[in-house]
């Protein structure tokens, strides 16, 4: 069975996908080479800028079931918007009104259960695919991607986990950033997560609310704060308080962050960064045979 990592952050910018690709490597290379990075941020998947060389075998559409009315049968008696709990159904009547929403609409159906003259069909709509890749050494990555304009993003996460291949023995999320629906459903099965923060006012305050979050979720996870040597110390006064455990700590360099913005992540990792994350791989192997 695979042990399931998610990379999360309270906000953008702290250096979650950095994170998460680093942990890649540094696993493949010191424990096993059966990971799979899986790109859940399908806003934003931006995982693949970092493996210039990996192609794409196959992509799957996905789409979402949506009700669409026919306005000569319907009788605008509105028991179909009064089902919907998300509110994607307006009906007036006096005007002959009936509109759907597809970006409020979950495809729960309840409105073809209301339906009682035959007027609801429904239809498929685009809302992203999920996209599949591999490397020469054998780099494994998938990836959602959101449709432009769709706002289904927790639909889309939900179905790219249904193709995470479970021969791996670690899976890697890379979580969207923040603490809303998309976050839950990337986290919400996982075995372990990984909050990563920045030393700063802003860091702090985001990470208290993913903490709160993950305590509500009842989940095992700890701390990599990137970017040290930057902000204050608060952080820490704030993990020490709260008996979280630092699984590991990143320092800021000028010359990992130029790798970075080059999409060259990977190409010599400075020593003191290296040894970073050799020392945090030995401390999940912990964690991943415990």
């Amino acid at each position: 069975m695979s042990f399931k990592i998610a990379i999360a952050s309270g906000k953008g910018g702290t250096g979650k996908t950095s994170i998460s690709v680093c942990l890649q490597h540094f696993i493949k290379n010191q424990l096993t080479d059966k990971i799979q990075l899986v790109d859940c941020d399908v806003e934003e998947p931006n995982d693949l800028l970092f493996f210039p060389n990996a192609k794409k075998k196959k992509a799957h559409k996905l789409t979402q079931l949506v009700p669409v009315i026919d306005k000569s049968k319907c009788t605008f008696c509105r028991k179909c918007a009064d089902y919907c709990e998300f509110n994607a159904i307006s009906i007036i009547p006096s005007a002959s009104i009936v509109h759907v929403n597809s970006n409020l609409c979950h495809s729960c159906g309840a409105c073809l259960v209301a339906c009682e003259h035959d007027a609801i069909k429904e239809t498929e709509l685009p809302i992203g695919q999920i996209n599949f890749y591999q490397e020469e050494n054998h780099i494994k990555l998938i990836e959602g991607e959101l449709k432009i304009g769709s706002a289904m993003q927790t639909m889309v996460i939900k179905e790219l986990k249904k193709y995470v291949d479970t021969a791996n023995k670690i899976i890697l999320y890379d979580a969207p950033p923040g603490t809303s629906c998309p976050v839950v459903e990337t986290i919400s099965d996982v075995d372990f997560i990984i909050l990563v923060s920045e030393p700063t006012p802003f860091g702090l305050h985001d990470l208290k609310l993913m903490v709160e979050l993950i305590k509500e979720l009842n989940k095992p996870f700890s701390v990599i704060i990137n970017k040290v040597g930057l902000g204050n110390h608060d952080i820490y006064d704030y993990l020490k308080l709260e008996q979280i455990d630092i699984l590991g700590e990143i320092p800021f360099t000028q010359n990992f962050a130029t790798q970075y913005a080059k999409g060259e992540l990977l190409n010599n990792i400075p020593e003191d960064i290296s040894d970073e994350f050799e020392k945090i791989t030995n401390r999940l192997k912990k964690e991943i045979y415990a």
